[in-house]
């Protein structure tokens, strides 16, 4: 609890001098019933894409330690957030919200953009990577996988994970944020700790219940593994780690590298120590250094 009301203060914080520091400009000539862009600043093109429940909000820090001498595209899905589902209301959803950051990168004639993405911002990239592989310059993913059940269970499969992903599915579409708060605890269990990630320490800052649950269950059961050959620009994946014997993330770094073993490129991978999953929140200045390094 502690650590979600750390988060919250982050957001609120790094919100208020995302404000201070000016104004974000609406992409006027692009328009999606998936996604809403905001781009900030001149230079190189970084797209930000955030992850499950969160908006472009989430990279309030990030952006202003980035400084000036980038143009930001800032990615937010509708039904997160405060945003409207509109096309998200029915069916998949990150299929169409890859879809729509591709057509934003053709449509507005960037450059092989660099890519940064969160957790599902991240498997969102990825998608994207794989595509379009000519219109991306280089992607980094925040503790993201190509298939999140990997770093629980590197033999898992996608049947072996769907039937909890159904019932974190009915946890958010059907139970109200009280229920959904003493149903963490148990969703946990059942998700091998997973479920933490998701209701207490990603900066969850709601929407549509239907487009939250229907991600969350993409989230778990999407399978990307077989993709990873068809990305030909360079991978950072960047996770948060503990050097703590007895934290699961003091071995993750060995699950990270083999759920993305078969890029073509080897990635590069940092851990960020004393990170948990909001990496860019937990550890603002060492992911900045990696940022850096990544955009050299």
């Amino acid at each position: 609890m502690e650590h979600r009301r750390t988060v919250l203060r982050g957001l609120i914080g790094g919100a208020a001098m995302w404000a201070a520091a000016g104004p974000v400009r609406a992409q006027a000539a692009f328009q999606s019933a998936r996604i809403a862009v905001e781009t900030r600043g001149e230079g190189p093109d970084l797209i930000l894409i955030p992850g499950l429940a969160s908006t472009s909000a989430v990279w309030s820090r990030t952006m202003n330690r980035l400084g000036a001498g980038r143009r930001l595209h800032l990615v937010s899905v509708r039904g997160f957030g405060d945003l409207p589902a509109r096309g998200n209301a029915k069916g998949p959803v990150m299929a169409g919200v890859a879809a729509e950051v591709r057509r934003y990168i053709v449509e507005t004639g960037l450059s092989a953009p660099a890519i940064i993405g969160h957790s599902m911002g991240g498997q969102v990239g990825l998608r994207v990577a794989a595509d379009a592989p000519d219109r991306v310059g280089r992607l980094m993913t925040v503790d993201a996988s190509p298939f999140f059940p990997a770093l629980i269970s590197p033999g898992a499969t996608v049947g072996d994970v769907e039937p909890i992903a159904h019932v974190a599915y009915q946890a958010v579409q059907f139970l109200g944020d009280q229920g959904l708060r003493e149903r963490g605890r148990a969703l946990g269990i059942e998700l091998g700790g997973a479920a933490d990630a998701v209701f207490g320490s990603m900066g969850w800052q709601g929407g549509d219940r239907r487009v939250l649950a229907q991600a969350l269950y993409e989230v778990m059961t999407v399978d990307l593994r077989h993709r990873l050959p068809d990305i030909t620009a360079p991978v950072t994946v960047v996770f948060g780690w503990s050097a703590d014997d007895t934290s699961p993330r003091s071995r993750i770094g060995a699950l990270f590298r083999g759920a993305y073993a078969s890029l073509p490129r080897p990635a590069v991978f940092e851990r960020i120590e004393d990170a948990e999953h909001m990496v860019m929140i937990d550890q603002p200045t060492r992911f900045m250094a990696a940022v850096e390094r990544f955009l050299a």
